[in-house]
């Protein structure tokens, strides 16, 4: 690792970082609290799509102790449409631990590390941000980074390899503005290192030190591992209408999407007739089909190919809540392979 080129980035990030940071709600202040939520928000999120979720929690719990009491369906109807619903559960476990200490966060990598949910890079977020400790946050932003200065290689899924660059840039950080150097690195890898095309090297402050750059190899890096195939599940989905009131269900304990509200659903596309009979099963006594309509939805590792199916009912079968419009809009919290048929629905 050539730790002396790292070093030599300090500087120049810096720089660039006091004049081009954007202007971000959890970057207001330095409350750990903030920055926690901000970092768990964004993992497998975008900056954008995060703004409003950010604002509309922190108005529901805006410190650890109003998380911690919030009830589970509150805490995942705010979550909605986020995805990766385990990261809100896990949150809310990580604040009961933080209010049980007087609402005092561990100032340590170590400390942070013991708390249900953080991992090393959001450690290294809190720790460097919060407490100006020199504790690099390694995520993908900051490994292609890393790896078109460097003309590194190793693939980025390589834990020893993580591991390692956050040791060296740990070791580079500088004296009171480790927070500082964090969130440029950060920022740098999200507006100017670009993933998934040409970075605008002409913008970087690091096109001087950049190995990449200097073998015109940007696009070579990072080194990734081939991608596996996902798995493709067909499902049918029921908007079961009985008057103003549509069915909802929960799903199972565990697997993916555990414990959210969910439409009712079966495997397999059914076609008319088919989903008629399953809908007869029921026990909601369809009266008609209103319409159809074909969509997916993409998990990580998961390909849902839908049909949602819309049908008329005579009965509320017991098996289902019966739901209507604004316990839909503001108690329920459905995931967004079952809310884009919502959406439909109000078309």
């Amino acid at each position: 690792m050539d730790t002396q080129r790292l070093s030599q980035t300090v500087q120049p990030l810096l720089d660039w970082f006091q004049t081009h940071a954007r202007t971000l709600p959890w970057r207001a202040d330095r409350e750990p609290y903030h920055v926690w939520l901000s970092e768990i928000m964004l993992q497998q999120t975008r900056v954008e799509a995060v703004r409003g979720y950010y604002a509309r929690f922190l108005a529901a719990a805006p410190d650890v102790f109003a998380l911690a009491a919030l009830p589970e369906a509150q805490l995942l109807k705010l979550w909605e449409g986020l995805g990766y619903y385990n990261r809100a559960r896990k949150a809310q476990e990580c604040a009961r631990v933080i209010a049980a200490r007087g609402g005092v966060w561990p100032d340590t990598v170590e400390g942070l590390l013991a708390l249900p949910g953080i991992g090393p890079y959001t450690a290294g977020a809190i720790a460097s941000i919060c407490f100006e400790h020199p504790a690099a946050a390694v995520d993908g932003n900051v490994l292609r980074v890393c790896a078109r200065v460097l003309d590194d290689a190793t693939p980025i899924d390589n834990a020893a390899h993580k591991a390692a660059l956050t040791a060296a840039l740990s070791a580079c950080y500088p004296a009171g503005h480790c927070g500082d150097f964090t969130q440029a690195l950060m920022e740098l890898g999200a507006t100017v290192c670009l993933p998934n095309g040409a970075p605008q090297c002409g913008a970087c402050p690091l096109r001087a030190l950049c190995e990449a750059h200097a073998q015109g190899t940007e696009l070579q890096f990072p080194t990734k591992p081939p991608k596996k195939p996902r798995r493709i599940e067909q499902r049918t989905v029921f908007v079961l209408q009985c008057g103003d009131r549509l069915a909802v269900c929960k799903r199972p304990a565990r697997g993916l999407l555990a414990g959210l509200w969910q439409l009712p659903d079966v495997p397999g596309k059914l076609e008319t007739a088919e989903a008629l009979r399953q809908a007869e099963q029921w026990g909601v006594h369809p009266t008609g089909i209103l319409k159809t309509a074909e969509r997916t939805h993409i998990f990580t590792h998961v390909q849902w190919d839908l049909r949602g199916v819309w049908l008329t009912c005579a009965a509320e079968a017991p098996q289902f809540t019966w739901a209507d419009e604004d316990a839909l809009r503001h108690e329920i919290g459905l995931p967004t392979a079952y809310r884009q048929f919502l959406d439909l629905h109000a078309e």
